[in-house]
């Protein structure tokens, strides 16, 4: 079914694979060279035509469009605005699918919406009001282009069945664009992902991209890599499937995707209006990868991504074989990530299947319209029970949802008794539908990390999230919860025609790009306030540990919840209450205490006991000058960065007083550029062991080393009983920029600092 190569490969002619240069020379007719051939990929070419560098080896990018949702742009535009930016300089969507429940007793929400359709027309924006689209629908629909690139804040910004080298990053890559500067990277490799075969009936997009994330994510094999999709299977899926599959890429921790694009592409760019978006890409006829995962079409299954994680997958066949061991198994080790609760999965086995409680099809993954069509088929005519099961389906966009009224296929899943919802993103991060304790929910929706579905541990509040594909979620739906793949059904699909009114979007979104009014005034809501001041960083660091995380990954849910604390996101100092809440409960009163050790020192108010007798034990060491440095606090995690974009997963650390992160790797480039573009230090340690929970960490001449790019430098763990131990740290790569913007404090201290002339 699936194949993974354990080398790079050529592809010749778009079809042929070959495992040197030399056979792809007899296979092309022509000679073949590696340098040459990696020059050959679809994303090659993209890069080259957005890179402003001028060498391809170390790229600055400018992206075509910027997109973000109502939980990060409102901080982005803040960001840009204290750096001097007077209008966006491309066009910039803001919609409004994350944060649109508004808080009981107060408009916390609406107010941030209203912030944005200011700033839309202050500095000329593209607005997209409340649950008329989900993020990534919209800009499928309206702004995705053949070889076009698109930079957005949500994670999930994959565009890439359209030809768009989309790339999902926190809000200071963003703010970057808005004032006028590029995103740096290094070239990043590109891995083939050849589609082979068709999928038999029943099996839908997200049974194909739970199996490429199963085979891949764990071993790291297209992490931070380009995943380009090409082969024959590509031209048998329809666009929306290609849709469905590419925006799971994301769990892959690849760095983006795109396709090759044809007909099929040509066609859904005419029907939404935009037919000059349209471009053959297509390899060259000798092209070099990093790698192939090779995906036979015909023998995917229907799968499931059991709790805590996407990449946790088995096909729905081999779990009902095993139900017992493997639901006590995966139990057993999701209860180990989460602190407060636990979860009964073994209790779901009973009379002679796997019984669910929840099915939600939903947001830039499920709600698709061929998705929801599937869905009507396997419904119409049944019943989803009047059991404890329940089902709701959110559509993507309004357009999708108002051909759905159309052709009838909502009104056969209300008549099953389903519940049809708004376009909302709620159910992918644990603000909508959230579950009861206990209960097992299958989704398609993008992530089933602990707490996704809005459980609260540490309140005793616990439930679970599985993954599937919408038509075996319905298959279940109408056998009343019982866990059931939808290719044990004989359904006759119909082939539903897709018509796109635009007028939905003309008549509601504001489409203000080259119309900047400066003059119109910003709208803030109470809630709505500006980044706290940070300090430059200081010839040494002295930092407190101040969270210890020996998980084999960290996500960024867990770094900083989602679900309820949307409501504060345009609060730094309301949300940073929320930082490692449900992984580590003490870490904000432990930072506290730290930053108020620095706040006092800074006040010329002197130093605790606690830490004179630290710089008594590194004197004996290595030489200390309390005058040059800093006190913060930090954290250790094994990998952290997992999953979200949204920068205040760094940001929160930050307005609490940390000065650095330590870890033995970063899960996402993402999580790591969001640490830098907020002025902590990405920090690589080879042994953890010699530090703990409360011990401080003393770096001397960090701002030296990262100026420098020093590639390994010492730092010292300091004990409560006075030992000192040295001990081997590094920073990875890191651009000119980015050492600047460490040095400075952060990314708006560096705009301020280095003004674009």
């Amino acid at each position: 079914m699936l194949k993974l190569y354990d080398h790079g490969v050529y592809l010749v002619n778009g079809r042929k694979l070959a495992d040197s240069a030399q056979e792809a020379a007899r296979l092309a007719g022509h000679p073949v060279t590696q340098e040459e051939a990696e020059k050959g990929t679809i994303a090659y070419g993209i890069l080259k035509k957005h890179n402003k560098s001028g060498d391809m080896d170390h790229l600055q990018m400018r992206f075509d469009s910027l997109t973000s949702h109502d939980i990060t742009y409102v901080g982005i535009i803040q960001t840009a605005r204290a750096s001097g930016m007077k209008e966006f300089p491309m066009p910039y969507v803001l919609t409004n699918c994350h944060n649109s429940l508004c808080a009981v007793g107060g408009t916390i929400n609406e107010d941030d919406h209203m912030f944005a359709l200011s700033a839309a027309h202050k500095y000329g924006g593209i607005y997209v009001p409340t649950n008329m689209a989900v993020i990534h629908s919209f800009n499928r629909e309206m702004m995705a282009g053949c070889g076009r690139m698109i930079l957005g804040s949500d994670s999930h910004t994959r565009y890439g069945a359209i030809g768009t080298l989309s790339v999902g990053e926190g809000g200071g890559e963003l703010a970057k664009q808005l004032v006028g500067r590029t995103y740096d990277v290094a070239r990043p490799g590109v891995v083939l992902i050849y589609l082979e075969g068709e999928p038999r009936p029943g099996v839908g997009p997200q049974d194909v991209a739970l199996q490429i994330i199963g085979a891949v994510y764990a071993n790291g094999y297209v992490k931070n890599k380009v995943m380009e999709f090409v082969g024959p299977g590509v031209a048998g899926l329809p666009m929306e499937y290609r849709n469905g599959i590419d925006v799971m890429t994301t769990e892959t921790t690849c760095w983006s995707s795109v396709w090759e694009t044809d007909q099929v592409t040509e066609e859904y760019l005419t029907i939404h209006g935009r037919p000059e978006a349209y471009a053959p890409l297509a390899p060259a006829d000798a092209a070099y990868y990093d790698g192939c995962v090779y995906v036979d079409l015909s023998a995917v299954e229907p799968s499931i991504a059991l709790p805590m994680h996407p990449s946790n997958v088995i096909t729905i066949r081999e779990l009902l074989e095993n139900p017992k061991d493997i639901l006590y198994a995966c139990q057993e080790k999701a209860n180990r990530q989460i602190v407060g609760a636990s979860i009964d999965l073994v209790s779901k086995v009973h009379d002679g299947g796997v019984w669910v409680d929840q099915g939600l099809v939903a947001g830039c993954s499920g709600g698709t319209f061929d998705n929801i069509c599937a869905v009507a088929d396997i419904l119409r005519g049944k019943s989803t029970g009047n059991g404890a099961f329940t089902m709701s389906v959110y559509p993507g966009s309004m357009p999708a949802y108002l051909q759905l009224m159309k052709n009838g296929a909502l009104a056969d899943i209300a008549a099953a008794g389903a519940i049809i919802r708004e376009c909302f993103c709620g159910p992918c991060f644990g603000a909508g539908d959230t579950p009861a304790n206990g209960e097992f929910s299958i989704r398609h929706t993008t992530r089933n990390f602990p707490n996704r579905e809005g459980s609260k541990p540490g309140e005793g509040q616990m439930s679970a999230v599985g993954l599937m594909d919408a038509r075996s979620i319905a298959a279940t739906a109408i056998n009343g919860g019982r866990l059931t793949p939808a290719t044990d059904l004989d359904i006759d699909y119909k082939k539903y025609p897709y018509v796109f009114d635009k007028s939905v979007y003309d008549k509601r979104v504001y489409w203000g790009f080259g119309k900047a009014e400066p003059e119109h005034e910003l709208k803030f809501g109470p809630n709505i306030k500006d980044w706290p001041e940070q300090p430059a960083l200081t010839d040494d660091l002295l930092v407190k540990v101040v969270s210890y995380i020996t998980d084999p990954v960290t996500t960024t849910d867990e770094l900083i919840p989602s679900g309820e604390t949307s409501s504060y996101r345009s609060n730094p100092e309301r949300l940073s209450e929320f930082t490692l809440s449900r992984k580590d409960p003490g870490y904000v009163a432990r930072s506290k205490e730290v930053r108020q050790i620095e706040r006092g020192r800074a006040a010329g108010k002197g130093l605790p006991e606690e830490v004179r007798k630290v710089y008594e034990a590194l004197k004996k060491v290595v030489a200390v000058d309390p005058e040059k440095t800093d006190i913060g606090s930090t954290i250790f995690a094994v990998k952290p960065g997992d999953g979200s974009a949204r920068e205040q997963a760094a940001s929160c650390q930050r307005v609490l007083g940390a000065s650095a992160n330590l870890a033995r790797e970063y899960a996402t480039k993402r999580y790591r550029s969001n640490c830098i573009n907020w002025g902590m230090a990405p920090l690589l340690v080879k042994d953890e062991s010699v530090f703990a929970l409360g011990d401080w960490v003393f770096i001397k001449g960090i701002r030296q080393a990262v100026l420098e790019g020093t590639p390994e430098f010492t730092a010292y763990a300091v004990k409560a009983d006075g030992t000192v131990t040295p001990f081997p740290v590094s920073l990875g790569s890191l651009t000119p920029d980015e050492k600047q913007i460490i040095a400075d404090g952060c990314l708006i201290n560096y705009y301020r600092n280095h003004p674009v002339t």
